[in-house]
């Protein structure tokens, strides 16, 4: 069973840094300073967001559907992953009444996703 490697300090919760890299087959042996990317500081939960969203090529409808969660549990999970990551969420305008029905009518969002979407507007 293969574990998957800490990403921060069990002690003060700081990022950890890869000091010892070997390999399996001749057993050679690299030392320095080593850094792990963006998404291995991601928690489970984020990781398991970004494979559904990667999955769903990022279709929010289909996300939606994958996860069980609504449209703006969607949105709002994008956005906190999108922060964990580093960078910073710029709040989009909220949607219009316009723009809500013609995602209606193009599908990608149901009647009732509409209702919620226009009562937040």
């Amino acid at each position: 069973m293969a574990y998957r490697v800490i990403s921060k300090c069990p002690v003060c919760n700081s990022k950890l840094k890869i000091a010892k890299l070997r390999c399996s087959k001749c057993s050679t042996v690299i030392e320095n300073d080593f850094e792990f990317s963006k998404f291995e500081y991601l928690n489970e939960e984020y990781l398991n967001f970004m494979e559904v969203f990667l999955k769903c090529r990022g279709n929010i409808k289909d996300v939606e559907k994958e996860l069980g969660i609504s449209y703006p549990t969607v949105r709002a999970k994008l956005d906190e992953v999108v922060s964990a990551l580093g960078y910073s969420v710029v709040k989009k305008p909220t949607v219009g009444s316009k723009e809500i029905l013609d995602m209606l009518e193009k599908g990608e969002i149901s009647a009732e996703q509409a209702v919620n979407m226009m009562k937040e507007d």
